[in-house]
């Protein structure tokens, strides 16, 4: 597969929406946003975010862009967030950027040292370390996980918990590399942004995630709700991507002409 940089689509072309999970998740916290958006008509792929650190994950995540055919408007949640920001610095196919109480950092900047700034957040309290193998040798590196004891207070508080029991059953711990490789050139500096900031996240943090939305030039539209605000409000959040996805076309022409 050529990985040649390609020309920038038209933006007047539908985008196919991506949405990329953060830590502690998978693609299935997309569900209720993906069931939505294809009612109204929409392309929508939410892609596995291998949660290995932020070079990986990034490249990962690019390679995916890449194979799609056309514009795109991508979508990221929580530690997500960090992943597009890096990603799409490397897929001109890419219209805008949708931070879903997501990181927006800056280059060179560490997410635990964005972390370590905020006051809302409880998620360092929370995180059970372990170890997994690297596939090279013996050797193992460091993972993160939320104790399963602490998950709904830190991660999801507005939802159920019965189902913030089978969220905390099924999470998959993070690379300890996605809080302490430094963030590549933001493409945030170049792209169109919005952002949905939940009012109650304790896991990020509303502080942080606030302030690197106003950083980014993004437009906020504040939700009452936790972390996983895609999770308990998908029709708000599904809004704020419509709006994205109007906002990223350029008008197209009468119909019937050329």
């Amino acid at each position: 597969m050529s990985t040649d940089v390609q020309p920038s689509p038209p933006t007047n072309a539908m985008p196919t929406i991506v949405l990329v999970h953060g830590a502690f998740a998978d693609a299935s916290s997309w569900n209720g946003v993906v069931e939505r958006l294809q009612q109204r008509g929409h392309t929508v792929t939410a892609p596995a975010n291998p949660l290995r650190g932020i070079t990986t994950d990034s490249d990962y995540i690019a390679g995916v862009i890449r194979q799609i055919d056309g514009p795109v408007l991508l979508v990221g949640h929580s530690y997500g967030g960090a992943t597009i920001t890096n990603a799409a610095t490397a897929t001109p196919n890419v219209l805008g950027l949708v931070y879903v109480c997501g990181f927006a950092p800056d280059e060179g900047e560490l997410l635990i040292e964005i972390e370590n700034g905020s006051t809302d957040s409880v998620l360092d309290t929370a995180l059970v370390q372990s170890q997994y193998s690297t596939g090279q040798g013996n050797e193992t590196a460091t993972e993160f996980s939320i104790d399963p004891a602490l998950f709904r207070e830190t991660f999801a508080a507005d939802l159920p918990a019965e189902q913030t029991a089978v969220m905390a059953a099924t999470q998959r711990p993070v690379a300890a590399a996605a809080f302490t490789e430094p963030s590549g050139p933001p493409a945030w500096e170049t792209l169109p942004c919005w952002a949905v900031v939940a009012t109650g996240d304790k896991a990020a943090g509303s502080d942080v995630v606030r302030s690197m939305a106003q950083r980014s030039g993004a437009g906020i539209v504040e939700i009452d709700g936790s972390h996983v605000i895609m999770i308990s409000q998908p029709e708000a959040v599904t809004d704020v991507i419509l709006k994205a996805v109007d906002e990223v076309r350029e008008p197209a022409g009468p119909v019937g002409t050329s």
